[in-house]
C-alpha cells in the first residue's frame, strides 16, 4: 500500500470518529431487563389507582 493511500485512510478514519462524536446520539439509553420490569410494575400500579379513582367517581354521581 502506498504512503499517500495509507495517510488518507488514517485521516478519513480520524475524521469519521470526530464526526460521530459531534453528531447527536440516535439510540436511547440502555434499560436493563430488571429495570424494565420494575417500570412496568410501577406503571401498572398507577393505572390501577387511576382506574379505581375513576370508578369511585362514577359511584358518587
Amino acid at each position: 500500500m502506498n504512503r499517500k493511500k495509507k495517510l488518507n485512510q488514517i485521516f478519513n478514519k480520524r475524521l469519521k470518529k470526530a464526526k460521530s462524536k459531534l453528531s447527536p446520539n440516535q439510540k436511547g439509553r440502555y434499560v436493563s431487563k430488571a429495570e424494565r420490569a420494575s417500570l412496568e410494575v410501577a406503571d401498572n400500579a398507577t393505572t390501577c389507582v387511576e382506574a379505581t379513582v375513576a370508578h369511585s367517581g362514577d359511584a358518587d354521581q
